[in-house]
């Protein structure tokens, strides 16, 4: 039986199949693995670790000559996702109704799912179609997690005034040591680079699995169609400028496309907010439900439209290979 293969002519099959095949699990028995012991471990609890250490692989890939460049595009993209979130959550706020609500969105909703990324869905879509220089830049899109980024938007926006402690430097540098101790261990010893190659790779379906058992479809039916139409927009405005900012600096556009996610983290973040203002704790409830949504939803989407991104390219006579993407006929000579 030709399971891997099978799963590679999915476009991102490696991930988007374990993944959607463990929501599927979590939502119809979401006890059926969650029996303790190393099964739990392994197909449960396993995302953090399992992600840690494919950074920590990742890592070892890198010469520090050239960790300027993941730096640079780590940077650009957590720069252009806030940007693009923060000024459709300033548009959702000009125009919002009397509910304080704009398309049946929650303004605050808007920002904390669109400036806040699915680390572990970039990890592994990027793990398949970027390259060494692509997975460490992760390493900054640390500082998108939580209310962090959610904060400074409502500052400048007026919305409420700055409020300290809402972002920790240990968190940032507790993604970073991984990928840190894979490039010590990697540009010392050749050995151990090539070693530590062969997890890059292998990790991909089993911590995508991991991600999936955290995701619940009915989430989906809860958020509503707000939280489907948040998902959209997360997807296909943040996804896009970011593909489209990549293409322009002449690098791997897909994974600019690949930061167009919410993470499940930010559904914490109205919850937050409105501990720290009051005012927002009207909207609180109906803003978690629908990023919760937003999270599903983009975790399904996203991977899809990469897949339809990658096949636009390869039609146009390129092909992936190494995380570069080149045309067909320089494979040939």
């Amino acid at each position: 039986m030709k399971i891997k293969a099978t799963m590679e002519r999915i476009p991102g099959g490696m991930m988007v199949v374990p993944l959607l095949l463990a929501a599927t699990i979590n939502t119809i028995a979401p006890d059926l693995l969650r029996i303790g012991g190393f099964t739990q471990a392994l197909f449960v609890d396993s995302a953090n670790a399992l992600i840690a250490l494919f950074l920590l692989c990742t890592g070892a890939q890198i010469n520090v000559k050239t960790f300027g460049v993941s730096l640079a595009k780590g940077g650009t993209l957590l720069a252009t996702k806030w940007i693009v979130g923060a000024l459709f959550g300033l548009l959702a706020y000009m125009f919002a109704g009397d509910n304080g609500l704009w398309l049946g969105i929650a303004p605050i909703a808007v920002i904390a799912a669109m400036t806040n990324s699915n680390g572990g869905l970039f990890v592994a879509l990027v793990g398949q179609y970027g390259n060494k220089e692509d997975r460490a830049a992760y390493s900054l899109l640390a500082l998108n997690d939580g209310p962090f980024l959610t904060m400074v938007a409502l500052t400048i926006f007026g919305a409420m005034g700055f409020v300290e402690g809402l972002f920790s430097p240990v968190s940032f540098i507790a993604v970073l040591l991984p990928i840190l101790i894979g490039m010590i261990l990697g540009n010392l010893d050749e050995d151990m680079r090539t070693f530590l190659d062969k997890g890059s790779s292998m990790l991909i379906p089993f911590f995508a699995f991991a991600l999936g058992m955290g995701i619940d479809f009915n989430a989906i039916i809860t958020g509503g169609l707000g939280g489907i139409v948040l998902g959209l927009m997360t997807v296909f405005l943040t996804g896009t400028a970011g593909y489209l900012v990549f293409k322009a600096l002449k690098w791997n556009p897909i994974v600019g496309a690949a930061e167009g996610s919410t993470a499940g983290n930010a559904v914490a973040t109205p919850a937050a907010i409105a501990a720290a203002s009051a005012g927002f704790s009207s909207v609180v409830d109906i803003a978690t439900v629908q990023v919760a949504a937003s999270t599903v939803t983009t975790a399904i989407l996203l991977p899809l439209y990469i897949a339809f991104l990658v096949r636009r390219i390869e039609k146009k006579g390129f092909v992936f290979t190494g995380g570069e993407i080149v045309r067909k006929e320089a494979l040939k000579e």
